[in-house]
């Protein structure tokens, strides 16, 4: 689902041709999304946006760790991202930096499994210098091996800190256990031997960065006080050098799944957790499985759920209780997850949730329900483009999943088509044992429901 996930138009086939979307009847997005493809691939949006003297810049790298396809590469794309603010000949790292207070700007960047995204806000009177310096690093970044093995060290250093957490370890097992061959096996920052090795792959890092930052990988979004006329013409002046690349990975496909499988972190001083963990649908504009499979989540496991009320207020079995399926561009998983208060309930707590899924297997989801669930959604995503840099925001994550921001409108229709029928056709689908890998935190060595 686009927006409660993430709490949790193709690319245009003519070059150089411009298109403005404006906002249709029902659609949820109301802003005009105007596009341009410049001739080397790159795509240009820009959304005009009443914020006088305000813009939003960023830049969706359609790359993440999905493209680490190479044994013992694992967790570069997240690595790249720290190298993106070391510097160049032009802008050493500190100078970037003083250039960007300069013109009253802040710049960040993040990585997942399907894109990097940078991204900065700042004075829209400026655009031309954000332009300047955003141009200069992704096509002139420079950095020494003594640079790249400190930056390592920080990644190294990033690792051990979050996954000395007992949930982070069971993120980390259960991708890698529900995943045999396809690059959603690792977490984006990588597996813990190629984080190791990092600092001696000083020489791949220079191809990575020439294999894909790249302009047919990359589309600039630019949100603000701003004209389409005018972020053109910068794109084109500072961008249109850039250079098209050859490079295109070969993704591995992922296998059938035919039996549940298990992921386990023994801890007794950790709240025990519980999460049921099925192969899902990847995300789809067109397809009404993954549309369908969230509404089911927004339903049967929200605050207002019978198994929530159970399980959480009346029992008080389990802290909380909730279900989401991440937006991926290939299948991944959707999970049903619960933090328990007592080890021991943990089967009566598997249970319950296999009741609610079984219920929808047999019957059609309610009608009232699920109009209510639709509403929610449209509401929570329209309530919260009201600023600059939360419209970019929300165009880039439709970006780096179908390469077009316009299919945010795409997504929201699809959501209105999705009936009671769909939902259940979905969860038998999908929510079933031969898909399913089961995570969980116990006092316990191994899995509780491993014979």
């Amino acid at each position: 689902m686009f927006n409660y996930t993430f709490l949790s138009l193709l690319l245009l086939l003519v070059v150089g041709q411009q298109t403005a979307v404006g906002q249709a009847k029902g659609e949820v997005f109301p802003y005009k999304i105007n596009q341009t493809q410049l001739p080397n691939g790159l795509n240009v949006v820009t959304v005009p946006y009443n914020s006088p003297g305000l813009a939003a810049f960023y830049i969706v790298v359609r790359v993440g760790s999905r493209e680490e396809v190479e044994a013992g590469k694992s967790g570069f794309a997240h690595f790249f991202e720290h190298m993106m603010f070391r510097g160049t000949d032009q802008y050493s790292k500190e100078a970037y930096s003083n250039a960007l207070k300069g013109i009253g700007a802040s710049a960040n960047a993040n990585t997942w499994w399907d894109r990097t995204v940078y991204h900065m806000t700042g004075n829209a009177g400026m655009l031309d210098k954000m332009f300047e310096l955003e141009a200069d690093r992704f096509m002139n970044l420079k950095y020494s091996q003594a640079d790249f093995k400190v930056e390592a060290g920080a990644v190294k250093g990033e690792y051990t800190k979050n996954y000395a957490s007992p949930a982070m370890q069971l993120y980390e097992k259960t991708y890698d256990t529900a995943f045999e061959n396809h690059t959603y096996k690792h977490t984006t920052i990588g597996f813990w031997d190629d984080v190791v090795d990092m600092p001696n792959q000083y020489e791949y890092s220079l191809e990575f960065y020439k294999r894909f930052y790249r302009p047919e990988y990359s589309t600039i979004i630019v949100v603000g006080d701003v004209t389409p006329e005018r972020v053109n013409a910068l794109a084109k002046q500072y961008f249109g050098q850039w250079e098209r690349g050859d490079y295109q990975p070969q993704i591995p496909a992922e296998p059938e799944q035919t039996q549940t499988r298990y992921a386990h972190v023994q801890n007794p001083n950790f709240p025990p957790s519980l999460s049921l963990n099925f192969k899902g649908p990847a995300f789809s504009i067109d397809q009404k499985d993954k549309a369908a499979l969230d509404l089911f989540a927004a339903i049967a496991f929200s605050q207002k759920s019978p198994i929530y009320k159970k399980l959480v207020v009346e029992e008080q079995k389990v802290r909380n209780i909730g279900a989401y399926g991440l937006d991926t561009r290939d299948p991944g998983l959707f999970s049903i997850s619960t933090s328990l208060l007592k080890a021991e309930d943990m089967d009566y707590v598997k249970g319950e949730i296999e009741r609610v899924i079984e219920q929808y297997k047999n019957q059609p989801a309610d009608a009232k329900l699920l109009q209510e669930a639709k509403s929610r959604m449209r509401y929570s995503f329209a309530m919260d483009l009201d600023s600059p840099d939360n419209i970019a925001n929300a165009l880039s994550q439709v970006t780096w999943l179908t390469g077009n921001p316009a299919d945010i409108n795409r997504l929201f229709q699809l959501y209105e088509q999705v009936g009671p029928q769909d939902i259940q056709n979905a969860v038998r689908k999908y929510l079933v044992s031969q898909k399913l890998t089961i995570g969980t935190i116990a006092p316990a060595a191994d899995s509780p429901f491993k014979s």
